[in-house]
């Protein structure tokens, strides 16, 4: 097996591949990788966990068994990989190209993808657990997730769990969150057109800018402490709906901004 001291630069892991040597099972934690050729690389239970293997060319590599997870993917191109088993748990998959790749037993529990993602055909990649658009994400485990910009355009989220969430400027539109749990998270600048609300927790969620343009909900489960300053789109009818949560949770403050949510709600201009 190759050293650990041999494999210090990407320089070293290109010498090692050039010599028609496997990496199976090396530890490459937190390697830049970023748009090498590897491919047919051996990576065969290697440890990749949090590399940099964005725009890298891994055509027909073996990364069967290999722990990803938090690996930056994106446009990476994997035609024909073997993925077999490997675990890519948290990995951004934007713009990947995992055409005639095999994915058998591949743990994709939130991994990110986009609509410029390409998944093998008929690979059933919506109810995988990863998240991207339309995916099924009903009652999913997101607590503190980094989704920070993630496509999620018509994704069904009902009753997932986002507490403390980063979907700072994240694309929701369409998307379906009843009764999900959003508290604390962060919605800056979200794109939330047309989104069905109804039943959510938003207390103490930062919804500071985001567009609520036609956002459904009847009844929000509590938005205390939720900042809602600069917000777009709000209708007249949907702020005196807001308005009409209990007074405690109105007067709450944002624990960030410290803006209760009836004056962040005040200083909103009306949609006409």
């Amino acid at each position: 097996m190759i050293s650990r001291e041999t494999l210090k630069t990407p320089q070293d892991v290109l010498a090692v591949l050039k010599a028609g040597l496997a990496l199976c099972q090396q530890d490459l934690y937190q390697f830049n990788l970023s748009g090498l050729e590897l491919q047919k690389a051996n990576f065969h239970r290697a440890t990749l966990i949090r590399a940099n293997l964005s725009q890298a060319d891994l055509s027909a590599a073996d990364l069967s068994a290999a722990d990803l997870r938090g690996a930056d993917l994106s446009q990476a191109i994997l035609r024909d990989a073997n993925l077999l088993s490997a675990c890519l748990y948290r990995v951004d998959l934007s713009g990947a190209d995992l055409r005639g790749a095999i994915l058998t037993g591949t743990k994709l529990l939130g991994a990110k993808y986009n609509s410029q993602t390409l998944f093998p055909e008929g690979f059933a990649y919506k109810s995988s657990g990863a998240i991207g658009p339309n995916a099924n994400l009903n009652g999913a485990q997101l607590n503190t997730a980094n989704l920070r910009n993630a496509d999620l355009q018509g994704a069904s989220l009902l009753g997932a769990y986002l507490g403390g969430a980063d979907l700072t400027l994240a694309n929701l539109q369409g998307a379906r969150l009843s009764q999900a749990d959003l508290r604390t998270a962060w919605l800056a600048g979200a794109y939330l057109r047309n989104t069905r609300l109804n039943g959510a927790n938003l207390a103490g969620a930062d919804l500071r800018a985001a567009d609520m343009t036609g956002v459904e909900f009847e009844k929000l489960e509590s938005i205390a402490g939720a900042d809602f300053t600069q917000v777009q789109g709000l209708s007249d009818e949907m702020r005196s709906r807001l308005l009409s949560q209990p007074a405690q949770e109105l007067d709450t403050p944002h624990a960030l901004t410290r803006r209760t949510t009836r004056a962040s709600l005040e200083s909103v201009s009306i949609k006409i």
